[in-house]
Order: structure tokens, then C-alpha cells, then sequence
């Protein structure tokens, strides 16, 4: 069994994809490390890289190749201001140079040294094998599957079998919805405080509450951002980016100059259905735009899926509770982290393995039952809405026009913060002992549903909308 904690499902990182950029970053940098700890990296004076399946299908429209160059360059996707990435880019490509690891310089052709490959290795969609030489001679070789939301693992798993040993550190390890639910009755807590127990015993309530407020002002900056940036995505495909206008249309009159005055003004407009919709649907339009920018979210659990979690998170704060604030938040992202995991341990985040249910649907499932605790409903109402909304998302497709997270990604983030919402007011609404679904069968169905969809559904650019439009049509 494998340890997952909420910072494993909600990462902060750069768009458009976390299995085709952000994981492919940092699989070039724990390369990088890998030579170090061997002490080979003196003696590199080259690299090549080679990229396979859905990464080398739809990677260019992913920036998969802007983030292994960055990733080999030793740059941190948290950290690195994102209006430097195209100057490190730019000299790379003129200069056909590439500062390893921040240390050392070496030759570096993209033409040569980056390598797009059709072909499938079997152990993942999503594979990339890094080599490095010393004047020709072979130091180092190590294959990297980028598997969704950010995480990178070796066939082997090596990463999983270390985490399965912090696993059996927590008070309470959980491998299903019914394993969590049993502890939430014999505890009597709700789930937030299950998963507050087993992040303390790996990481001090400090830093865990540090931690997830990081999370959640990435989350409101790229909201605040996507609100107020207007012009067009990058691509080829000339999308007009629509928050702005959305926002401009539903804003008041208020000033304001910080996120925190801003959501005070949000707070104050019309509260209309009509007015909710288009609230809900510009904050997570806003985050996706900012991602497909190559700008900084959240995994939630992906890039692609990035806005819905946040999308419901802001609106459970300036629609339902205005006096929410970091308790909320923080329970929020505890509930919807969990949820997460078990996806990820019973199925998978990963369109490339299973679709955009995988991604869109798990955003969905995370986000309505959060938002169901934050409502007051129980542990067993919470895994009904988390059900619920991933029911509504079996099947999902993943077919982005010409290989961006774009069309019909973007639009998709609103309906799933729309559906999450709408699981949630059905789930306490309802007895879950009723359910005619009980969670780990959605999870399960999910997962069969995922390996019999047809592989150009997923994220290969290969069917769907991804050949039915044609670029002209754009």
C-alpha cells in the first residue's frame, strides 16, 4: 500500500499539463540528481532524451519540451518567476548550449539531443528515457513514466515501495472509501480530521497549515490572474481568453487593490442562479486559461483539471459562507486531497491511462465532497457526492485540438465545478445508506472503463475532437 499525502495531490506547478509538463520536469531533474549521487555528472558533456506515446503525441502542444529543458536546467517549476522561462528557453535554442542542473555547461541541439518517438513502452502512456554521455561514451541511462498529476516513477516503483513503508506510519492508512469511513465511525470524526492525523505523522501542524495556505493563494492568484489577463492563449489555435470578459460583466463597483479586498467586492454582487453560474464558471475558466498559458497552478489533481477544485473552493467563500477563511480552506483541501488519493490508489489520475474522467471527473469528485463537509454533511454523504460526481464523468473522453490543453479542456473545468456543486446539494440531500452506488464500486468502474476505452480517446490527439475539427474550423 502507498503513502499519498495531500501535498502529493494538490501540487503547485507550471501549466499546460502535470503528466505532459510538470511531470516530464521533474523526471529531467531527478535525472539530474541521479548523476550527481552516482558521481557521473563531472563527466557528462551530453544529454539526449527521448519521448514515447502520449508524450510524444500531443507533448509539443503540452510544452513538454520547454519542461524537460527546464527541468534539465535545474529550475524549480514552485519557485521559478514564469516570465523567466522563455528567456532560458530562447538561449538554449539560439545558443544550442543548456546549463546542467544550474552547473554545468553542455552542448545541447534540440534537433539531436531531444527525440520525439511514436512508439508505446508498455509499463505507462507516458514514458521518457534520459541519457547522458561523456564524449560519446554512455555514463548513465534511466527510463522515467510520468503517470498524472505531477508524479514521475520507475517501472520498478522504487518511489511507491519507500512510500508504503511512511504508509504504515499513519494512525489511520486508508486504501478505499470503506477503510475511511470505518475510521471516521470509530473516531466519530470527520474525514478532515482522519486526514489531519495521519498528515501530523509525517509533517508538523505548522507545516502542514503553511503548506495548504500556499496551496490554496496559488490557487487564488491564478483565479485573480486568469480575472483580470486579457488577449490570447498560446498555440496556434488564437483562443480568446473569456474570464476577463465573464468577470468584467458580473464585478461591482468597488475598489480593490489586494485577492483578499477582491473577494470581499465578489462577496458583495448578486447572488442570482444565473450569477452563480457564471461566478463558478469564470473562476475555474480563469485558473485553466492561466494554465494553458504555462502559468503556475495547483494540481488538483492535474493541470488540465486544475480549475474545478479551486472554482468550488471560492465559491463555498464568497457565495455560501462569507465569513469563511484558513480553517475552511484548510479543511477543504484535506477532504479533497483524500478523495484524490483513493482515486489515484483504486484507478487513476491520468487522461492518458483513462480519459478525461480520470482527470475532470476526479477534480469533480474531490471538489463536491469537500464541499459537502464544509456543508455540514457526514463522512457517508461525502463519499456519496464524490460518487456522484464521478458518475456523471464515466466515460470522459480526452480528445484536445491539436495536442493543447485548450479545447475542449478549458470549458470542461467549469462543468465540473458546476456538477461537483450540484453532487453535493444531491448528497445531502440524500440517505447514503440508500445509494444504490457505493464509492469504491465508482472507483472501480472507472478504472475498467478507463482500460477499455479506446487509446485515441486518450490523450493521444488521435479521435474525437481532435480530428472531427479541423484547424481551419478554429
Amino acid at each position: 500500500m502507498e503513502c499519498i499525502s495531500v501535498f502529493d495531490m494538490l501540487k503547485i506547478g507550471v501549466g499546460p499539463s502535470s503528466s505532459h509538463t510538470l511531470g516530464p520536469w521533474r523526471a529531467a531533474e531527478r535525472f539530474v540528481k541521479e548523476l550527481t549521487d552516482k558521481e557521473k555528472f563531472d563527466s557528462v558533456t551530453g544529454v539526449r532524451v527521448l519521448v514515447y506515446g502520449s508524450l510524444s503525441l500531443t507533448g509539443k502542444g503540452h510544452a513538454t519540451d520547454l519542461a524537460i529543458l527546464m527541468g534539465l536546467s535545474g529550475a524549480d517549476p514552485e519557485r521559478i518567476p514564469i516570465d523567466q522561462v522563455a528567456g532560458v528557453i530562447s538561449a538554449i535554442r539560439k545558443d544550442k548550449r543548456l546549463m546542467l542542473g544550474g552547473r554545468k555547461d553542455i552542448r545541447f541541439d534540440e534537433t539531436e539531443n531531444l527525440v520525439f518517438l511514436k512508439k508505446f513502452l508498455p509499463f505507462h502512456a507516458n514514458a521518457l528515457t534520459f541519457e547522458a554521455f561523456d564524449e560519446g561514451k554512455r555514463l548513465h541511462r534511466e527510463t522515467f513514466y510520468s503517470i498524472g498529476g505531477g508524479f514521475v516513477v520507475k517501472k520498478e516503483r522504487v518511489s511507491a515501495r519507500k512510500k508504503a513503508v511512511v504508509f504504515q506510519t499513519f494512525p489511520y492508512p486508508v486504501q478505499s472509501g470503506l477503510e475511511l469511513l470505518s475510521y471516521c465511525r470509530e473516531l466519530q470524526k470527520p474525514i478532515s480530521q482522519v486526514v489531519w492525523a495521519n498528515e501530523c505523522a509525517i509533517r508538523s501542524p505548522e507545516e502542514i497549515n503553511k503548506g495548504l495556505d500556499r496551496i490554496w493563494a496559488t490557487m487564488l492568484e491564478s483565479i485573480f490572474e486568469g480575472c483580470h489577463r486579457p488577449g490570447e492563449l498560446p498555440g496556434g489555435l488564437q483562443v480568446r481568453r473569456r474570464a476577463p470578459d465573464i468577470y468584467k460583466n458580473l464585478k461591482g463597483d468597488l475598489p480593490y487593490t489586494t485577492t483578499e479586498q477582491w473577494l470581499q467586492t465578489i462577496r458583495r454582487t448578486e447572488v442570482k442562479f444565473r450569477q452563480i453560474l457564471k461566478w463558478v464558471s469564470c473562476f475555474a475558466i480563469s485558473v485553466n486559461e492561466v494554465n494553458a498559458a504555462l502559468g503556475r497552478i495547483v494540481t488538483a489533481p492535474t493541470n488540465g483539471s486544475a480549475g474545478v477544485v479551486p472554482a468550488v473552493l471560492m465559491y463555498y467563500m464568497v457565495i455560501e459562507n462569507h465569513e469563511a477563511g484558513a480553517e475552511e480552506v484548510r479543511q477543504f483541501l484535506l477532504v479533497a486531497g483524500e478523495i484524490g488519493s483513493l482515486f489515484k490508489k483504486g484507478a487513476t489520475i491520468s487522461a492518458a491511462m483513462g480519459g478525461c474522467q480520470a482527470e475532470i471527473g476526479v477534480s469533480s469528485a474531490m471538489a463536491a465532497g469537500a464541499l459537502t463537509e464544509l456543508l455540514g454533511g457526514t463522512p457517508e454523504q461525502v463519499l456519496c457526492a464524490a460518487e456522484i460526481a464521478m458518475e456523471h464523468h464515466l466515460g470522459l473522453t480526452c480528445d484536445p485540438i491539436a495536442g493543447l490543453v485548450q479545447v475542449p479542456c478549458i470549458e470542461r473545468n467549469s462543468m465540473g465545478a458546476i456538477k461537483a456543486i450540484n453532487a453535493a446539494e444531491l448528497a445531502l440531500e440524500s440517505d447514503p445508506a440508500m445509494a444504490k452506488v457505493p464509492f469504491d464500486k465508482v472507483v472501480q468502474t472507472m478504472w475498467e472503463t478507463a482500460k477499455d476505452m479506446n487509446a485515441k480517446y486518450k490523450e493521444t490527439s488521435q479521435g474525437g475532437l481532435a480530428v472531427g475539427v479541423n484547424l481551419s474550423d478554429c
